[in-house]
C-alpha cells in the first residue's frame, strides 16, 4: 500500500515523531520522513521505520522520490493538504493520487494496548487537574470574570506549562452555558451561578476530554452528583444525568455508534426536551481531539473492543443555561469503562 501523510498526529502514528513542517511516504515496505534542517536531530532521534530525509524543498524532494521509485498509484487524504502544495507534487509527476477521507483516522479508530494505557493516563491526569482546578476557582474565583477563570483553567490543566492542553477550555456561567461551544465573556462568576467547564490536557500527545455542570457554591467540587438551588437547572441535570449513565451502562460491542447515540437522545426526548439537545453524543478522542468513532445519530460504524470515545449528553436552554456531562470511555471485553 502507497500513501503520502501530511498531517503530524498521522504522521507521529506512522513513525514516533512529527513535526510541524513534514511529509511522510509509505511505498510498500519503505517509508520516508522528509522534514528540513530545523528538526535533524530530533528526527534522527526519534523516528522508528523510516529513512530521514533533510531538505528545505520537501515537495520537490517527494516528487524526486515518486518519479525514482515509478509510483503509479499512491492514497492521500485531501484534508491534510493546502491546494497549492497538493498541485506542485500531483503536477509534477506521472503519479495517479487516490484520495481517501480519513485515512489515517481509520487506521487509529482501534487503539492498542499501549494507546489504551495513555489515554487512561491522560484521562486520570485531567480528573486530577479538575480537583485541583475547583479548589482554586473556589478560593480564587468568584468575582472573577470567564476570561480570568478560563485563564486559571488553563494553567492548572497544563499543570503550569508542563503539559499540552487538548483544546482552549470552555468556561461559562449561567446564561453563556446554553451555547455548546461558548466562548468567554465579562460575566463574573457569583456564589451559586452554574459553571460549566470542558477541558482536557495530554499525555504523551495523546488527548483527554471532560465536562462538568456544576452549582459554583463554597465547597463544590467536580463531581457528577450535583444539588442545584433551582428546581428547573435541578431537573434538567438529572435527566442529563440519566442519559450519560445510560449510555456508558448499557454501550456494547457490535451496536452501531447511532444505537450508542439512542442511549442518550431517547431519554432526552422522552424527559421533553429533545429539541434542546442539539449536538451528537460523543466522538472518538486520541492523538487528535475529535476522531473516529463518531456516536451521531446517522453513523453506521461498529463498535468494537479498543475503540475509545465521549459520552458527553447535554440540554442547553437558550438565554438560561445549559447542561453537559462528558467522560471517556473505552471498550473493554465487549463494555464501556471510564477511563
Amino acid at each position: 500500500m502507497n500513501y503520502i501523510l501530511k498531517n503530524e498526529n498521522a504522521i507521529y502514528y506512522e513513525c514516533g515523531y512529527s513535526c510541524d513542517n513534514a511529509i511522510y511516504i509509505r511505498l510498500g515496505k519503505e517509508a520516508f520522513f522528509i522534514t528540513d534542517g530545523r528538526y535533524t536531530l530530533d528526527a534522527k532521534e526519534h523516528i522508528v521505520g523510516a529513512t530521514v530525509i533533510i531538505d528545505n524543498d520537501l515537495y520537490g524532494r517527494v516528487v524526486k522520490i515518486l518519479k525514482k521509485h515509478k509510483i503509479k498509484n499512491i492514497i492521500f487524504d485531501p484534508k491534510e493538504w493546502s491546494v497549492a502544495g497538493f498541485n506542485i507534487i500531483r503536477e509534477n509527476v506521472k503519479t495517479i493520487f487516490h484520495s481517501e477521507l480519513d485515512l489515517s483516522h481509520k487506521k487509529r479508530i482501534v487503539k492498542s494496548d499501549e494507546e489504551l494505557k495513555i489515554l487512561s493516563k491522560s484521562a486520570k491526569l485531567g480528573a486530577k487537574a479538575f480537583k485541583h482546578l475547583a479548589k482554586e476557582l473556589r478560593k480564587n474565583g468568584f468575582g472573577k470574570d470567564e476570561y480570568r477563570l478560563t485563564y486559571q483553567a488553563k494553567s492548572i490543566l497544563s499543570d503550569f506549562g508542563k503539559n499540552e492542553l487538548s483544546f482552549d477550555p470552555i468556561v461559562a456561567i449561567n446564561k453563556n452555558a446554553s451555547k455548546p461551544h461558548a466562548t468567554a465573556t465579562s460575566t463574573l462568576l457569583e456564589k451559586d451561578d452554574l459553571l460549566l467547564v470542558d477541558a482536557g490536557l495530554k499525555y504523551k500527545r495523546y488527548c483527554s476530554d471532560r465536562t462538568r455542570t456544576v452549582q459554583a457554591d463554597n465547597y463544590f467540587t467536580f463531581d457528577t452528583h450535583q444539588l442545584f438551588k433551582r428546581k428547573k437547572i435541578q431537573k434538567v441535570y438529572d435527566v442529563v444525568l440519566k442519559a450519560h449513565d445510560n449510555a456508558i451502562k448499557k454501550a456494547r460491542c457490535g451496536m452501531k455508534a447511532k444505537e450508542v447515540d439512542a442511549l442518550t437522545r431517547e431519554i432526552i426526548e422522552k424527559a421533553g426536551y429533545g429539541k434542546y439537545y442539539v449536538h451528537s453524543t460523543g466522538h472518538g478522542v486520541g492523538l487528535d481531539i475529535h476522531e473516529m468513532p463518531y456516536i451521531s445519530q446517522k453513523s453506521d460504524t461498529i463498535i468494537e473492543d479498543g475503540m475509545v470515545y465521549t459520552i458527553e449528553p447535554g440540554i442547553y436552554i437558550p438565554n438560561e443555561f445549559g447542561i453537559r456531562i462528558e467522560d471517556m470511555v473505552a471498550m473493554v471485553d465487549g463494555k464501556a469503562k471510564i477511563l
